[in-house]
């Protein structure tokens, strides 16, 4: 398993983030989807931030960007979601 390190910085603790992809393109196995209304979105970071498998960035113009080929479809970005802007819908619909 790949895991980025940053150096600690005057006695603070390492950083470390998941490394995507490290099962390969796991999209496949999902059977349901989240869904972004961008419109809704106030760019909090919340989704990005607690994604499990980090394939959310939010971006201060556009908003949430998702990478479905790795998306498993977990539903953690729904649930933390402050003003419900991502839904989770059935894969292929």
């Amino acid at each position: 398993m790949s895991v980025e390190v940053v150096k600690p910085v005057h006695g603070k603790l390492p950083i470390t983030t998941p490394a995507k992809g490290v099962a390969g393109k796991t999209g496949l196995w999902r059977t349901e989807r989240p869904v972004v209304d961008n419109a809704k979105c106030t760019r909090c970071y919340t989704c990005e931030t607690y994604c499990p498998v980090n394939v959310i960035r939010v971006e201060p113009e556009t908003g949430v960007s998702i990478d479905l080929e790795y998306c498993k479809g977990c539903g953690v970005c729904a649930e933390v979601c402050p003003v419900k802007a991502i839904s989770m819908v059935p894969e292929g619909g």
